[in-house]
């Protein structure tokens, strides 16, 4: 099994619109599905509440770890931590990089979750396989959002 997730999607719009998208948390909200209460700054939480029906018990919770504008942007959590009452805090997190590069239409928008290998193996398969399928959608769903 890999243990990272990879994807990568071209989006019609400059390098800074994608960056703030990204970067800014009410916009990362409106198209990752979550409500954030917090700013994003390097070395701080952030945190907030998932909006995808069927998960909304669970809160979302990130350290941001990277901030280089308008190029990377990146973030450590405990992946698929969806389980009401358990304690993931010991886990050692995955973490998310997005890298935006220029491109002679707009960007080229690549997000990396690495870490998996660190995840306990009675929940590493299904972590990865929901966020897996979880990073397919959502970088559509930035495009969608930036391109609109």
């Amino acid at each position: 099994m890999s243990q990272s997730i990879e994807r990568s999607i071209d989006i019609e719009a400059p390098v800074e619109r994608v960056w703030t998208a990204l970067t800014e948390p009410a916009q990362f909200g409106a198209w990752f599905r979550v409500r954030i209460d917090t700013g994003f700054a390097v070395g701080e939480e952030a945190r907030g509440q998932i909006l995808v029906p069927g998960f909304e018990h669970v809160p979302w919770e990130v350290r941001i770890v990277a901030m280089e504008a308008p190029r990377l942007f990146a973030f450590t959590w405990h992946p698929y931590a969806v389980e009401e009452g358990a304690d993931y805090s010991a886990e050692t997190p995955t973490r998310v990089e997005f890298t935006l590069t220029p491109t002679s239409t707009g960007t080229r928008l690549t997000v990396v979750e690495s870490g998996f290998e660190n995840i306990p193996e009675h929940r590493r398969a299904e972590a990865f396989r929901m966020n897996e399928g979880g990073w397919a959608a959502q970088v559509k769903n930035i495009k969608a959002y930036v391109e609109t």
